[in-house]
Order: structure tokens, then C-alpha cells, then sequence
């Protein structure tokens, strides 16, 4: 049977109130740099932790090209309550995931034992992914995988490259840990018509992503049924002012990507 999966939305820091806020409170991603250097950004996600929402904290080598450090992904974890960790990972190479990985969670639990660790699956071909999945599937220190969205066009029965095959081959093959928390990380290629097929997978629990809001700052509709092309676009926190005729466009987009995704919430409203 069909379930939902939880949508995490990002915005920028000056629409938090406007997009991200929600009823209920679901699953937050943030970025750690962030929380430790803007007061706002963090007073917001601390509010959604105390509202029931699950902040997880990202280790920042998307936006940085770096990893913070362990204290400082632990000092960003505490300052929004958060539950979970995003650990280092490297695009396109298992072996330095892993490597990656490995030291920043011993890191990590030198200091702290509070937090549950999310490991990201990466491979340069199927033999690696399959390696790296092995490995942080089996150890005892991760307690969640984030599978990375499918950027580019690729062979369908590539499990490295396109995600909607690896979690089905992750089903059919009886590899699914009924212990650890999967979660997607960002919407790829085809936006959010690819969460309609994963959401039949009732083991992913979570897939954040900045499209929604993106695309509507640029007046761009995402349809229900598709099709889905997105533009070169840039980077949420480069979006600048975005002009309130596009909100709504905004929200709807939102909506179609949380129905896609089965969760069905409410569109969020703004918060005085």
C-alpha cells in the first residue's frame, strides 16, 4: 500500500515563516553553517523542534565544498534540538564517503552520543554503490541512509545514477534494515513525479528539497502530472528578494510536491 513520504522544503533564511512552517510540524533540514551564524535561523528551527518537528542537520560540504567539524556539527545540532546528523560525504566516490563518514561519526561520538547519524550513499559505478551500502548499512553507527537524488541522465538500470532503481532493487533483493531511517536527499531530475513510485516504498521516510520554491520565485509552475524540466537555476540562498506576487505560486508548488509525495498537508501560511 501507497504511504507518504515527509517533505523537508528549503527556503531562504527570510522565508522560513512564509514556505517552510507547517501543520503538523514534520521533518526539517538545516544547513549547520547556517544555525551557527544567523541568530534568525536558528531561533526559527529551535521553534519547530519545540513544535514536534525532526531536525536533522546537514554537514554543510553541499554549500561549502568542506564538512564543519564535529563540534561544530554538534554544537549546531544543540542549538536547534536536532535529532540527527548528515555525515560527510564525497559525490561520485564511495571509498571517501566512507573514509569520510567513518572518522567524522567516531569524531562525533568521542563527543556526544545523542544524535542519530545519517550516512549518504555515493559510487562512482553499481559495484561501489553497492560496497558503500554494505558498509554503512552494517555498522553500528548509523542509524539512517540518505540516498542522493539523480542530477543527470543515465541508464535506467544503473543503481548509482538513478535512484528510483536503487531502492527498488534495495526491496527486491531484501536489503532494506528495518533499523536504520532512509531518507531521500534533494529532488532530481524529474522533480517530484519521481516520489509518486517511491512513495510505494513505505521505508523511506523523508526527502527534502529547495525546487518548489526556486521555480516559483521564477515563475515557474510544477504540475501535478508533469512534465517536469527544470531550468538551470540558482542556489536558494542566492534567490535574493522574492516579490510577493509569487507566493502563491510558491505554495502551490509546494502542495503539488507533497501530494506527489502522498503526504497531502496543508499548504503552510505565513506566521506573524
Amino acid at each position: 500500500m501507497a504511504t507518504g513520504i515527509d517533505v523537508s522544503v528549503i527556503a531562504p533564511a527570510a522565508y522560513l515563516d512564509a514556505f517552510v512552517a507547517h501543520d503538523p510540524a514534520g521533518v526539517h533540514h538545516v544547513a549547520a553553517q547556517r544555525v551557527l551564524a544567523d541568530p534568525a535561523y536558528r531561533a526559527f528551527f529551535r521553534r519547530e523542534a519545540e513544535r514536534g518537528a525532526e531536525i536533522i542537520v546537514d554537514n554543510g560540504v553541499f554549500d561549502l565544498g568542506h564538512a564543519l567539524s564535529a563540534a561544530d556539527l554538534i554544537a549546531a545540532a544543540l542549538a536547534v534540538d536536532a535529532r540527527e546528523i548528515i555525515l560527510p560525504d564525497v559525490m561520485r566516490d564511495g571509498p571517501a564517503t566512507m573514509k569520510a563518514s567513518d572518522v567524522a561519526a567516531r569524531e562525533i561520538l568521542d563527543l556526544s552520543d545523542g544524535f542519530r547519524l545519517c550516512a549518504v550513499v555515493h559510487a562512482a559505478d553499481d559495484d561501489e554503490w553497492l560496497r558503500c551500502y554494505d558498509h554503512f548499512a552494517s555498522s553500528d553507527f548509523v542509524g539512517a541512509i540518505a540516498l542522493p537524488a539523480s542530477r543527470r541522465p543515465a541508464p535506467q538500470e544503473q543503481l548509482c545514477r538513478t535512484r528510483w532503481t536503487a531502492t527498488r532493487h534495495l526491496e527486491d533483493h531484501g536489503m532494506v534494515n528495518d533499523r536504520i531511517v532512509y531518507r531521500l536527499l534533494g529532488l532530481g531530475r524529474t522533480g517530484h513525479l519521481e516520489l509518486v513510485e517511491q512513495r510505494e516504498h513505505d521505508w523511506i521516510a523523508s526527502v527534502d528539497g529547495a525546487a518548489p520554491v526556486i521555480l516559483g520565485a521564477m515563475g515557474i509552475e510544477m504540475l501535478p502530472g508533469g512534465p517536469y524540466d527544470k531550468p538551470r537555476t540558482p542556489r536558494v540562498e542566492e534567490l535574493g528578494t522574492i516579490p510577493e506576487s509569487r507566493f502563491d505560486l510558491i505554495r502551490r508548488n509546494i502542495a503539488v510536491v507533497r501530494d506527489a509525495a502522498g503526504t497531502g498537508a496543508p499548504m503552510p501560511e505565513a506566521r506573524p
